[in-house]
């Protein structure tokens, strides 16, 4: 198929043009200067030009915690309307199908994990992050309204949960949880520090998995499209707490220094656990371990930022 996938220089984007299974399908990965995602009528003359037969919407502003509280407005603003106009436009023109890539933010902060596909406006958002989930909320229920509408339409949303792995960033202020971590542990090893702070009591649970077995999810469910459910969680199934992480990130970087936790820090929810009962009914299940994914990750950083 002839594929456009927008966010191609994000992480996700880059994972997925890296796999082996991507090699069959023709690739359209403008760039945001060729394809402005906050303008519908840019995009609804691109979508005439190139005629693509399926859309991968993996563009967005992403970022982590401190990202998300400093800036709200942007997270929630650009975030809705790429997802919308996208949507759109891919329905204007007549394309059939649809994947639109979310995040397990939309989920209530206390709903009861493991969170699965019909929490979906159950209940209050994280408010670290609400306007980010807010904007991915507005493209899932999108999503749902045109597939009932017209059920030739498969518009459909897979709900990752946290993500880590090659091409991800390594800036504090900008990047998730565990490429921060590495890049904060490595540089601590290097520095001969005794020890790093964590914020809060690190007792926080997490799920990530490695950005490469989404990718391999993504051309999987592809290539049974139709039967896969219009929402689905894609993850683990278990996770971690903070403190794991740290440890795991510690033992491939080789620090052996203590951790401080600094509880005046915001952590966000206690659990984010989603249900994968969907994902294996499905067929799929993840592929890379915790602590291989790290070491992949970790090389990643020392060859191409460290």
């Amino acid at each position: 198929m002839i594929i456009l996938l927008t966010g191609a220089g994000g992480m996700v984007g880059k994972n997925i043009l890296e796999s082996p299974e991507a090699q069959p399908h023709e690739f359209l990965t403008p760039t945001s200067k060729e394809l402005d995602l906050l303008n519908k009528e840019g995009i609804d003359s691109y979508l005439k030009v190139n005629q693509p037969e399926f859309v991968i919407h993996a563009a967005g502003v992403v970022g982590g915690i401190q990202a998300n509280i400093a800036e709200p407005v942007r997270f929630l603003v650009d975030n809705m309307q790429m997802g919308l106009n996208m949507i759109l436009a891919s329905l204007d023109a007549g394309i059939k199908g649809f994947m639109n890539l979310s995040s397990s933010c939309m989920y209530p902060r206390n709903a009861p994990n493991p969170l699965s596909e019909d929490l979906i406006l159950k209940g209050e958002l994280e408010p670290t992050n609400e306007g980010y989930a807010l904007a991915k909320v507005a493209s899932t229920r999108l999503c749902e309204y045109i597939h009932r509408e017209d059920v030739r339409f498969l518009y459909k949303t897979v709900i990752p949960c946290n993500l880590y792995g090659r091409h991800d960033k390594f800036d504090p202020k900008h990047s998730h949880m565990i490429p921060a971590v590495i890049k904060k542990i490595s540089d601590a090893k290097q520095q001969g520090l005794e020890s790093i702070d964590i914020w809060g009591d690190g007792l926080a649970r997490r799920e990530f998995m490695y950005a490469g077995d989404l990718a391999d999810f993504v051309f999987y469910a592809i290539n049974d499209f139709e039967n896969m459910p219009q929402n689905i969680n894609v993850g683990l199934g278990h996770d971690y707490t903070i403190n794991e992480y740290y440890e795991a990130i510690s033992q491939v970087i080789g620090f052996e220094g203590k951790f401080e936790h600094d509880l005046s820090k915001p952590v966000g929810m206690k659990q984010k656990l989603i249900d994968h009962s969907q994902l294996q009914a499905f067929g799929w299940n993840y592929k890379t371990e915790l602590k291989k994914g790290i070491e992949k990750t970790y090389e990643f950083y020392l060859n191409n930022h460290s």
